[in-house]
């Protein structure tokens, strides 16, 4: 049998029903580790896209992304 595991999202004069949380609380369990790294990222250093357009450059983006991402984490 088949599961829907698309998060259900509230929106302006629409909030989520009781049932609705309980399915996001399931599946938000599912969700590896790894993906919060990349919402930090994404969030926080603003690098959901990329403006250069070669590879070793984009490389060394990241690369800076994810030392910042580091240094950050280890101080918390």
């Amino acid at each position: 049998m088949d599961y829907d595991a698309t998060m259900k999202r509230a929106v302006r004069s629409h909030p989520l029903t009781i049932k609705d949380k309980l399915h996001n609380q399931k599946i938000s369990k599912k969700i590896p580790p790894i993906e919060k790294t990349f919402a930090v990222i994404k969030k926080i250093f603003n690098s959901a896209h990329v403006m250069i357009t070669t590879v070793p450059r984009t490389s060394v983006k990241m690369l800076f992304s994810c030392f910042s991402f580091n240094l950050i984490s280890s101080a918390r």
